[in-house]
């Protein structure tokens, strides 16, 4: 289930991820419609377990960019992106995102075999979920500020059960609160590495935080002492393997904005073509001519971003290495970063504007997009902090650039 490469870097989608989007696109229309998205996200559990047993079940979701001999589908980026849209289109609370983008790829991509087949065939079939927890508690996000310690437990150390304990606190975990596996990253006397962490061990505390977005889940998570299993390269300082974690997670959580993005705009060129104002629809006055012209040129770039992000990361390692660090993918995940956070904030924006009063109603779900586009603005590093990366990558300003907090809270 791979696409091949367009000439300007983007994906050209076969057939069968044609048929994929619109599957899913009619199975959330008729599972997840607006009245079962605010159920969801009032809920207990924040999401619906039925609808996500469903998602793994009949659609095989949670297996689609995983590999084939751990019980996934052997898809990578670009079918993992394609299933975010379409989840972000509709808002859908569910612990997708943490599970299959977070977790999955972090371990899919970690070169670490026992990991892999420990954790990967339970989080393809839906029975486990997990997540990534990268920030500390001053929100900052870049590995280089990490303070929580990993050090060897009983034992020899070499990655054994109880072998390694970690001490901290880790702050705006995506669906942190129910998780069964957490990836903390902390930083061990080699350098940064990645340790799993089950959701309900000893010296783990779990607290949800009030957040912005009510669709998506956050949690505070402090580690007293927790026995934990590390992933991915040992012995030795693992911070390119985590810096191509973090631009999977960025291009994934891109494309989730991108389907949001899509999603205002076309609620705001549907609502321009209905509402009469003065004798005519509002959509042939210029100025929401040029609203919407606006929005869609920003859609659109922001589609060009992710899908060349896409494209880059489903290629292999510029170094050949299991999971190693890339100069091509950091860019592009920066760009997508970047424009897909732009676009769907303004999207959101704009979209309440086009409705007028009743965009700002609870009714309606003009501010829920707007609130998902501001969370997921800051999620991993605000547009400010990828911007400098940007350039720090570009070789347009010193690597110092990059070392600005970027608070975490959305």
């Amino acid at each position: 289930m791979t696409a091949e490469d367009r000439a300007d870097g983007a994906p050209a989608f076969t057939e069968e991820h044609e048929e994929l989007r619109l599957t899913l696109r009619r199975f959330l229309a008729d599972k997840a419609p607006s009245e079962a998205v605010r159920r969801s996200m009032e809920s207990a559990d924040g999401h619906d377990p039925v609808l996500w047993r469903r998602m793994a079940d009949e659609l095989g979701l949670l297996g689609l960019a995983l590999p084939e001999e751990y019980g996934g589908f052997g898809g990578g980026p670009v079918e993992l992106g394609l299933v975010l849209e379409e989840l972000g289109r509709v808002l859908l609370p569910s612990p997708y995102l943490a599970t299959a983008a977070l977790a999955g790829q972090a371990l899919a991509v970690s070169g670490d075999a026992a990991a892999k087949a420990r954790w990967l065939p339970a989080l393809a079939d839906g029975s486990l979920t997990g997540t990534l927890a990268p920030a500390e508690q001053n929100g900052s996000w870049p590995v280089g500020d990490v303070t929580t310690e990993a050090v060897p437990g009983p034992g020899d150390g070499d990655g054994d059960e109880g072998t390694w304990r970690l001490s901290g606190t880790k702050m705006f975990v995506v669906d942190g609160h129910s998780a069964g596996l957490v990836l903390v990253v902390a930083r061990a006397a080699t350098g940064p590495g990645l340790f799993a962490v089950e959701g309900t061990a000893p010296g783990v505390t779990r607290t949800r935080l009030e957040t912005l977005d009510p669709t998506r889940r956050l949690a505070r998570i402090d580690l007293d002492g927790a026995p934990a299993l590390p992933v991915g390269p040992r012995g030795a300082d693992a911070t390119a393997y985590l810096r191509r974690v973090t631009d999977l997670a960025l291009v994934a959580l891109a494309a989730e904005q991108t389907g949001g993005a899509r999603a205002c705009l076309e609620a705001a060129v549907e609502y321009a073509k209905v509402r009469v104002q003065f004798g005519r629809p509002i959509g042939s006055f210029q100025a929401v001519k040029h609203k919407c012209a606006d929005m869609l040129l920003k859609v659109e770039a922001a589609r060009s971003a992710v899908y060349h992000a896409q494209s880059v990361a489903a290629g292999p390692p510029e170094r050949g290495e299991p999971g190693a660090g890339s100069l091509a993918l950091s860019t592009a995940a920066a760009v997508a970063a970047v424009c897909c956070a732009d676009a769907y904030t303004h999207a959101a924006k704009e979209n309440i504007q086009i409705h007028g009063g009743i965009g700002y109603t609870w009714e309606h779900d003009a501010h829920l997009h707007l609130k998902r586009a501001k969370s997921s603005e800051h999620l991993l590093g605000s547009p400010a902090t990828h911007r400098r990366l940007l350039a720090a990558l570009v070789g347009i300003s010193a690597p110092e650039a990059t070392k600005g907090r970027s608070r975490g809270n959305p």
